[in-house]
């Protein structure tokens, strides 16, 4: 086979930068652009990326050449970008990210397709890490940074190997999730996120029906209905009846610890939501041979994925943590598990995209209320805007002001500056601050400079 030649324009985002790798590893001709590159900015992927032989160009079309097979974009690159407008000149043939994403997996003979409005990610990894560990050779294509694979080749983001298993993220939110066929549709929860619920519902039972088996959480009110279906296994922390129970959740100084057929094992992540994941990820693994105990076993030595509850570290006992958070469900797991330690919250949300929020601002709002102690203090700054065009007709402002009717102790600031200076100035031993939200590559490193400037 001649070897295929392949460009990604905007390579360095968590989905194109996982194929890209996977391609490589395949043996083809990886290049790849990235304004983020150009403006000097996630400077550690470009070296990561360089490092496993994938040539970076500055976005300027010289990526593209006359005999580069395929331009690869994401949902969100227009044609007026130059390597697009390049190709279009050289007739090199575009794809979308979701469609070359589709095309890999149905390559597999076992395909296990990971769906869900939260905790994809998590999931995801750790399906993988278990058949990793238990020599089932998989290949895993995942939407975060997974811990333990940190100091391998190239960007964490996917687990390879030669083997005839892959497990993927399915994205609903662009409605990609409809063009994989799995031989595992795995449908984590059904709540609001990108799209109405009736929508989503129609869409995860088209996913379900789809495959061989579907694996489906007995304890969400929207996905309970998909375990009637011949092909659904469930797993649970509420049902008994389910395939997969775990029981007996307790929270540990560094996990939690549960219950499986009278057995205790250990988690190093906290919350219960982490272990209806645990319960989904052992149930999916039984269904490719591994036994359940020794899932649950390999489970104790995940480390998780990175910007999941992210403890970046302690000075003075103040603990500062990075947490994707961006939707009601989200927030409120995530705030529910830290709610099981002692400590006040000193939470700085940054919310993203004005149409998300005219849609589930309030309702981020009141998973924080319905959480919150009277002592924890939510802080806000403007909207995250990542570009295109918009109607910019709500405001943080306002969200924290419902906030404030219902009880929350919320403030607004123009900038995440001015809330460091905050937050660092409140904060006192025992305190917990945490930075949530989505769509901002910069909000990791504005962790490490609030632990860096706590005195």
């Amino acid at each position: 086979m001649m070897v295929k030649k392949v460009s990604f324009c905007g390579i360095s985002g968590s989905g194109m930068s996982a194929l890209a790798q996977v391609l490589k590893a395949k043996g083809y001709e990886v290049s790849g652009s990235d304004r983020s590159f150009d403006q000097g900015k996630d400077e550690k992927n470009k070296k990561a990326l360089e490092a496993f032989g994938i040539k970076i160009f500055k976005q300027d079309g010289s990526a593209v050449q006359k005999d580069t097979d395929f331009l690869y974009i994401s949902t969100a690159v227009e044609d007026t970008i130059p390597d697009v407008k390049k190709a279009l000149e050289y007739g090199v043939k575009i794809q979308k990210r979701s469609d070359l994403l589709a095309q890999i997996f149905s390559d597999f003979k076992y395909g296990v397709a990971v769906g869900g409005t939260s905790g994809k990610t998590t999931l995801t990894a750790m399906i993988g890490y278990i058949l990793d560990v238990a020599l089932k050779k998989p290949t895993v294509i995942n939407g975060g940074l997974l811990k333990n694979y940190e100091g391998q080749k190239g960007i964490e983001n996917v687990i390879l190997n030669d083997g005839d298993i892959a497990v993927i993220e399915a994205d609903e939110s662009d409605g990609s999730i409809e063009k994989y066929t799995p031989y595992i549709s795995v449908v984590n929860n059904i709540t609001i996120d990108h799209k109405p619920i009736e929508e989503l519902k129609k869409l995860f039972l088209n996913f379900a029906l789809k495959a061989k088996y579907a694996v489906i959480n007995a304890d969400c009110e929207n996905s309970k209905e998909l375990s009637l279906l011949k092909n659904a296994k469930t797993f649970s922390i509420k049902n008994k009846k389910a395939d997969i129970y775990l029981t007996n959740i307790k929270p540990l100084k560094d996990g939690v610890s549960y219950e499986l057929k009278g057995k205790t094992f250990k988690l190093k992540l906290i919350g219960a939501f982490n272990v209806a994941n645990a319960a989904a990820a052992i149930l999916t693994t039984s269904l490719l041979g591994v036994d359940e105990f020794k899932a649950a076993e390999i489970l104790q030595g995940f480390l998780g994925t990175k910007r999941r509850l992210d403890v970046i570290g302690s000075k003075n006992n103040i603990t500062v943590i990075d947490d994707f958070a961006h939707n009601p469900d989200k927030v409120k797991a995530s705030m529910s598990a830290l709610k099981d330690y002692k400590g006040r919250i000193l939470v700085m949300f940054q919310p993203h995209g004005f149409s998300p929020m005219r849609m589930m601002g309030r309702e981020i709002i009141e998973s924080f209320a319905s959480v919150m102690d009277k002592d924890d203090v939510l802080f806000m700054p403007e909207i995250f805007y990542a570009g295109g065009s918009v109607t910019r007709d709500i405001s943080s402002k306002d969200l924290v002001e419902y906030g404030k009717s219902l009880h929350l102790n919320a403030e607004f600031y123009e900038s995440r500056d001015e809330i460091k200076k905050r937050m660092i100035q409140i904060a006192k031993t025992g305190d917990r601050i945490v930075i949530m939200g989505a769509r901002d590559n910069t909000l990791p490193d504005f962790c490490k400079s609030i632990l860096e400037d706590i005195k």
